[in-house]
C-alpha cells in the first residue's frame, strides 16, 4: 500500500503536481462536460418558456419531454410518473409532505415510518408533520447503519401513510437491503388489507447502483442532479401512478399540476444527460472508486491505526470512506486538511455547519467522544493513486495537531 515508513520519513511539500484534492463527492460532484454540453444551447439560444404556444416554445418542451423519456427509460417506469423538482431536498418534502398529507386528507392515517439515520430532508419533513397532528416512529439500525427488514414490518399499522428508507446512508455508506424490506413492507401492509406507499431517498446511488422503481418496490424515488454529474438545481420525485399525491407548489399547474413554475430546461437536459452516462458507467465507477477507497483505508489504518471505520464492512458505496478519530473535532481535522491541500467533509453538508456529533453515528452506537471526531471522504474516479498516499502521510500530523489544539483549548478530554 501507499503510506510506508518511507513515506512517513519523506518531507512533505504539498499535493501531487501542486493541485488540490477532492475528497467531497458525497456533497457535490464536478459536473460532466457532456451535460454542460446538452445545457448551452437552452442557456443561450434556445431560452424559451417550454409552456408558450410558438415555435422556440415548442423546441423547448420538446426537449424537456426528451430528457422526462430518457430519465424514465431508466428508472423503468413511464414518463407521467416522473417529476422534475429543484434537487433532493424538494424531492424528498414533495414526496413525504404530499403523500402523507393526501392519505391524512382522506381520513387513511397519520403514521410515518421512516429510520433514525435518514438524511435532515426526510427527518425534518417527518418532524414538520408532527405539528399537524402525524405520528412519526423511526426504526433503530445496526452497528453497520443496516435496517431489519423484519422491524419494518412490523411498524406498520392500519393507519400508515408512509414508508420511507434511504437506498444508501449519505454519511457511512451503508447499502440498505432495500428489496428485502419494500418486500417484507408489502406483505405486512397486505395483511392489513392495505397497500402503503414506500419512499426511498436515492440520491447518492446513481453512480453505483441501478435505479429500477419495480425491481426495488418502491412507490417514490429521489434524485438530485448534482450527486451524478449533473447541475445544481436540478432533482427528480418518481410518483407511481395511483398513490395518493397532495401537491406543495401550486401555480401554473407545470409537472401535471404536481409541481408549479417554469420548468428548468437546461438544467434537466443537462441531469437527464449526466444520469444516463452515470448509470451506464456503474460498473466502471464502482471498480474505479471501490479500488482507491481500498488503497485510502489502508493508508488511513496505517497512519492512525487508532481510527474507526464507520460503516458496513461490504454493503456499501464504493466510493464512500468514513473514519471516526477520538480526542479531537471533525471540523478542525476538516481545516487541517484543508490547510494541506485536501477538501474533506466531517459530515452531510447540509448540517456541517453546526458543532454537533452526528445523529447517524449516534444511532450507530459511536461513542459520542468519538462521533464528534468524524470525517468523511468521498471519491471520484479522476482521483489518482498519488492523491491516495498523499492524503494518508499528512493525516497523522493533521490529527496530532487538531489534538494538540482540543487539549489546550480544554474542549476535549486528554
Amino acid at each position: 500500500m501507499s503510506a510506508t515508513s518511507e513515506h512517513d520519513s519523506s518531507p512533505v511539500v504539498g499535493p501531487p503536481g501542486g493541485k488540490r484534492i477532492y475528497l467531497d463527492s458525497a456533497a457535490s460532484a464536478p459536473l460532466r462536460p457532456e451535460a454542460l454540453e446538452a445545457m448551452m444551447p437552452f442557456l443561450t439560444t434556445a431560452y424559451a418558456n417550454p409552456s408558450a404556444h410558438h415555435s422556440a416554445g415548442r423546441d423547448a418542451s420538446d426537449a424537456l419531454e426528451g430528457a422526462r423519456e430518457d430519465v424514465a427509460a431508466i428508472l423503468n417506469t413511464s414518463p407521467e410518473e416522473v417529476i422534475f423538482t429543484s434537487g433532493g431536498t424538494e424531492s424528498i418534502n414533495e414526496a413525504i409532505k404530499g403523500v402523507a398529507m393526501a392519505q391524512s386528507e382522506a381520513g387513511v392515517g397519520r403514521h410515518i415510518v421512516t429510520t433514525e439515520i435518514e438524511h435532515h430532508a426526510v427527518l425534518h419533513s417527518a418532524q414538520y408533520l408532527e405539528r399537524f397532528g402525524f405520528e412519526v416512529e423511526l426504526l433503530p439500525v445496526d452497528e453497520y447503519g443496516r435496517v431489519s427488514p423484519e422491524a419494518a414490518a412490523a411498524a406498520v399499522r392500519s393507519d400508515t401513510v408512509l414508508v420511507s428508507i434511504g437506498y444508501a446512508n449519505n454519511e457511512v455508506g451503508t447499502v440498505q437491503p432495500l428489496a428485502e424490506i419494500t418486500r417484507a413492507v408489502r406483505e405486512a401492509a397486505t395483511a392489513l388489507g392495505r397497500r402503503v406507499p414506500i419512499h426511498t431517498d436515492a440520491v447518492q446511488v446513481a453512480n453505483t447502483h441501478s435505479l429500477d422503481v419495480d425491481a426495488l418496490g418502491v412507490d417514490l424515488l429521489s434524485l438530485s442532479g448534482h450527486k451524478f454529474g449533473g447541475p445544481k438545481g436540478t432533482g427528480v420525485l418518481h410518483l407511481r401512478r395511483g398513490v395518493p399525491f397532495l401537491e406543495l407548489i401550486s401555480g401554473g399547474g407545470q409537472e401535471r399540476q404536481r409541481r408549479s413554475g417554469t420548468e428548468n430546461v437546461p438544467g434537466v437536459v443537462g441531469m437527464a444527460t449526466a444520469l444516463r452516462l452515470a448509470q451506464d458507467e456503474r460498473e466502471s465507477f464502482s471498480a474505479r472508486t471501490s479500488a482507491l477507497r481500498d488503497r485510502l483505508l489502508d493508508g488511513v489504518r496505517h497512519a492512525c491505526p487508532e481510527a474507526r471505520i464507520n460503516g458496513h464492512p461490504t454493503e456499501r458505496l464504493p466510493h464512500s470512506l468514513h473514519a471516526c478519530f477520538s480526542n479531537l473535532e471533525g471540523e478542525a481535522l476538516v481545516a487541517a486538511l484543508d490547510a494541506r491541500g485536501i477538501e474533506a467533509s466531517a459530515g452531510a453538508a447540509c448540517t456541517s455547519a453546526t458543532w454537533e456529533p452526528s445523529h447517524v453515528l449516534l444511532a450507530m452506537g459511536v461513542p459520542i467522544d468519538l462521533a464528534v471526531g468524524s470525517l468523511r471522504l468521498g471519491i471520484w474516479p479522476s482521483l489518482t493513486e498519488a492523491q491516495v498516499d498523499y492524503v494518508a502521510q499528512v493525516l497523522p500530523a493533521a490529527v496530532t495537531e487538531c489534538r494538540a489544539a482540543a487539549v489546550a483549548s480544554r474542549q476535549l478530554p486528554v
